[in-house]
C-alpha cells in the first residue's frame, strides 16, 4: 500500500488538541455526554458516527462556532474557548476547517476564492506573491488548470478539492474535515481520500476527520474514535475499533460495509 492510500506514520508524543468531559444539549436533547480525545501533532483522527451523533457539533465547538455547556477544548495548548477577539481569529487562522459543502463563492473564479482569505488575512503581499501561491496551491490539489473557472463549471469532487485548496492557501497546523467524502461516488471518494493523506504528509498537519464513511476513516487515519449516543465507545487503530463483539460498533459497521 503507498503512502497516498494510507495516513503517514506518526511519531510524535505532542498534543495539539486536547478534549476534556465536553457537554452539549439542545433544549433537552443531550448530543455530547462527556467527550474526551486527545489528537497529537501529525496525526489523522477519524470521529465516525451516524448522522445526527453529534459529530458536527464537536468539530463547530472545537472552533468556537458553538459554545461548549460543559468541558474543555485546548488546540495547540490554547483554550479555545476562553480566547476572545483577535485572540480567537488568531486560532482559526492556525486551524483550517474544511466545509462539507466546500462553501465556495459561486460567484467567483476559483483564483478569486483562493485570493480572497489571502487578502482578508495577509493583506501585504505583492500580487505576484499571491499569484505564486494561489498556483503552488492548486497545483498541490491537482486543478492548477481550473484556475480561470467558475465553480459551477467543476465536478462535486473538484469542488471538494477546491475547498480544501482555499482552507490550506493559509497554511494551517491543524485541519479539520467535515465529511470530505459525502455525496462522491467511490472513484472521487478514493481520490480524496489520498488528497487528505497527500495533506497530512506535505503539509505535516494534523487532523480530525468527520465522517460516517467507513472506507475513509480506514483509509486516512492513524486512529478512529467511535462516537455512539453522545461519547466516544472506543478509540483505536481502525482494526482494534472493530475488531470487536460490541453490538453497537458491529451495526455500524455492517451498515457502512467496506467493499
Amino acid at each position: 500500500m503507498n503512502k497516498s492510500q494510507q495516513a503517514a506514520t506518526i511519531d510524535s508524543g505532542e498534543t495539539v488538541i486536547q478534549i476534556e468531559g465536553l457537554h452539549k444539549s439542545f433544549g433537552t436533547l443531550d448530543v455530547l455526554k462527556g467527550v474526551d480525545l486527545t489528537v497529537l501533532k501529525g496525526e489523522n483522527v477519524a470521529v465516525l458516527g451516524k448522522s445526527g451523533s453529534g459529530k458536527s457539533v464537536l468539530i463547530k465547538i472545537m472552533v468556537a462556532l458553538l459554545q461548549p455547556d460543559a468541558g474543555t477544548v485546548s488546540i495547540l495548548d490554547q483554550n479555545v474557548h476562553a480566547l476572545r477577539g483577535k485572540a480567537l481569529d488568531a486560532l482559526r487562522l492556525r486551524v483550517g476547517f474544511s466545509f462539507q459543502s466546500s462553501a465556495l463563492y459561486d460567484s467567483m473564479s476559483i483564483y478569486q476564492n483562493l485570493a480572497f482569505p489571502l487578502s482578508i488575512n495577509k493583506p501585504k503581499l505583492t500580487r505576484k506573491e499571491v499569484d505564486f501561491t494561489i498556483e503552488e496551491t492548486l497545483d498541490a490539489v491537482g486543478l492548477k488548470s481550473k484556475m480561470l473557472q467558475m465553480p459551477a463549471d467543476l465536478s462535486g469532487g473538484q469542488r471538494k478539492r477546491i475547498g480544501i485548496a482555499r482552507t490550506l492557501i493559509l497554511k494551517p497546523e491543524i485541519m479539520l474535515y467535515d465529511e470530505p467524502t459525502a455525496g462522491l461516488d467511490p472513484v472521487t471518494c478514493a481520490e480524496i481520500n489520498a488528497l487528505i493523506n497527500q495533506v497530512q504528509e506535505q503539509y505535516k498537519t494534523s487532523s480530525v476527520i468527520i465522517t460516517h464513511d467507513l472506507t475513509c476513516a480506514k483509509n486516512t487515519c492513524n486512529r478512529v474514535a467511535m462516537l455512539i449516543e453522545g461519547a466516544f465507545l472506543k478509540i483505536g487503530t481502525f482494526d482494534d475499533v472493530f475488531e470487536t463483539e460490541d453490538a453497537q460498533i458491529h451495526d455500524f459497521y455492517e451498515y457502512n460495509f467496506i467493499q
